[in-house]
């Protein structure tokens, strides 16, 4: 497809907000995945009815046999009108409902990815669609990449950050590890469809948002000590997608049509962040080290999995408080990381928003005991043993 014309995800653009608004499905000589210069998917369209335009979007690029990836709720929400609408225009679909695990989830792993990728070569696809959140997101990035096809998203609830990332985090052997993938060449994401997901879910993405008080607040400490690559204009992008969804976190909250398209932007532009950096530095921290680490534990116990954006939104304000209680006791702090953890709410105000947000606020309420809490604040920066965050240095310590 080709490039965009305009400047989407740019800094100090609120009412862009890194979202195209156009209504064409530009086709051309094909889907190949990134096609915009800067590695942004053409077109991201949202809107009410938006879903409506995947399937006149891949079959004007030429693709003929697509796969379209759902788990057995959302192929209901989505997924299968999809399918049925590509073979009604004369394509060759098919509809594969990743199955879930033991537990009862349908996790991102090794048995996820291998199905789809088997599903997308008996079907001889051109291309993958995915219909659902974060979880076959993940899953069908993942099996695109491995397989060189491009895929096109068309999530079904607001509640991660990640639907235009190009990292696919899977758990192997029972551990998270994020691996590069492919980025959509796509994005339909229907306000219709993102109004009706479940509460939860859309506190879920609060919650991810919320995550990047710490998320930045690490990306900067890394610059500090270790001199990571930093890049201002990514980091004001991510604060205005952060500042713009806290200012309605109460529309957000009730569920309303502006609440559900700011929230979806925001998470939009966070994962437009992340394209433009290439790296996972502006959204993710030590907060989503602790969502890790409980989610491993779960794993390993054989729980039922907490959704990854209330356990992130939860984990942030763990961080803030640790993080305050450190830089209180006097220890070393570069002065801007002492000046900008000043200015970051406290674990108190965190919570207030995700409970106006409709969501959990203490790990109490995911069901993870205080025990959990204590060894994931010692030991999650293992996670990610190459990130220089203040946990790896207070643990470190």
């Amino acid at each position: 497809m080709s490039g965009a014309s305009d400047a989407r995800g740019r800094a100090g653009a609120p009412g862009e907000a890194g979202v195209r608004g156009g209504t064409d499905a530009r086709g051309g000589a094909g889907v190949t995945g990134s096609a915009d210069a800067a590695g942004l998917p053409d077109p991201i369209r949202l809107a009410r009815g938006a879903a409506d335009e995947a399937v006149p979007y891949l079959l004007d690029a030429g693709v003929r046999r697509a796969l379209f990836v759902a788990d057995e709720t959302t192929a209901q929400v989505i997924g299968a009108r999809l399918a049925q609408a590509h073979e009604a225009a004369g394509g060759a679909a098919r509809l594969e409902i990743i199955r879930p695990d033991a537990a009862g989830d349908v996790v991102a792993d090794e048995a996820s990815v291998l199905q789809a990728i088997i599903a997308a070569q008996q079907h001889g696809a051109a291309a993958l669609v995915a219909a659902g959140s974060g979880t076959i997101h993940d899953i069908v990035r993942y099996a695109a990449f491995t397989l060189g096809l491009p895929f096109v998203s068309v999530p079904t609830a607001p509640s991660v950050d990640g639907y235009t990332s190009k990292g696919a985090p899977l758990i192997l052997r029972g551990e998270k590890i994020t691996l590069p993938a492919a980025a959509p060449a796509a994005v339909f994401a229907d306000l219709d469809v993102l109004r009706a997901a479940p509460q939860p879910l859309i506190a879920a993405g609060f919650g991810d948002i919320l995550g990047k008080y710490t998320s930045l607040f690490d990306w900067v400490y890394g610059r500090e000590t270790a001199g990571e690559p930093y890049d201002e204009a990514v980091a004001a992008l991510t604060r205005g997608a952060l500042e713009r969804c806290v200012a309605h976190a109460e529309a957000i909250g009730r569920g309303t049509e502006e609440g559900v398209r700011v929230l979806m932007q925001s998470l939009i532009e966070s994962g437009i962040a992340l394209l433009r950096f290439g790296q996972s530095h502006p959204a993710s921290g030590a907060e989503h080290h602790l969502s890790h680490y409980w989610e491993m534990a779960f794993l390993r116990a054989g729980r039922r999995q907490v959704l990854h954006g209330a356990k992130v939104g939860v984990a942030c304000a763990e961080i803030v408080d640790l993080y305050k209680r450190y830089a209180a006791e006097g220890r070393p702090l570069p002065d801007a990381c002492r000046r900008m953890l000043a200015e970051l709410p406290d674990g108190a105000e965190l919570r207030r928003l995700l409970r106006v947000a409709g969501g959990p606020a203490d790990p109490a309420d995911l069901g993870i005991e205080p025990d959990l809490v204590d060894e994931a604040l010692r030991r999650a920066h293992t996670v990610r043993p190459n990130r220089h965050t203040l946990l790896r240095a207070i643990n470190g310590a």
